[in-house]
């Protein structure tokens, strides 16, 4: 399901935020960052809010566990390196939580997206029709979304100006195979 943006998204996130940084009272991090489509204005969305944790990649397995401690369950990179998923406890607003870690692939593709969709209104009016078109065509399956979202999303990428083309053959290989959920 793919709703209209919200004013309630930002304020869902400065939740999660603060729940999190909470958690990571002892476990340095060096941002959360609000991702994905709901941190985009105007962009309409699966009313999920996408939450990046930035660490150090020498601080994995603190972050993991500080995940773990508030309730979260962690799920592995789930095929995409250095971006660790967790699946949320049930209580408070709807999210996918990632570890990722500062610098990488993961996490440059991730602020790329956002901040593109931000600036460049072209680019998010057309990456909205195809999100509103898969919702129509109701594509469940969340690796079918994905590899349907690619050819736009590549085009996001490109016009970042932040990404080499092995850079965005690796991004598009991994929205192409399973399990990047």
């Amino acid at each position: 399901m793919v709703v209209p943006w919200t004013r309630g998204w930002p304020i869902e996130f400065e939740s999660i935020r603060r729940e999190i940084a909470a958690a990571f009272a002892s476990t340095p991090v060096r941002s959360i960052e609000h991702v994905g489509s709901t941190s985009v204005p105007g962009l309409a969305a699966k009313p999920i809010i996408d939450v990046a944790v930035v660490i150090g990649r020498d601080d994995v397995p603190g972050a993991i566990a500080a995940l773990e401690s508030a309730g979260y369950t962690y799920l592995g990179e789930r095929g995409v390196p250095d971006r660790h998923a967790f699946s949320a406890p049930p209580h408070g607003p709807t999210r996918h939580v990632y570890v990722a870690v500062d610098g990488s692939l993961a996490l440059r593709n991730l602020l790329a997206v956002r901040d593109v969709l931000r600036s460049d209104p072209e680019l998010r009016r057309r990456y909205g029709e195809v999100k509103l078109a898969l919702a129509s065509r109701n594509v469940a399956d969340m690796d079918a979304y994905v590899a349907a979202k690619t050819p736009v999303l590549q085009e996001v990428l490109q016009a970042s100006g932040r990404f080499s083309p092995r850079e965005l053959a690796i991004i598009a290989a991994l929205n192409n195979a399973a399990d990047v959920s």
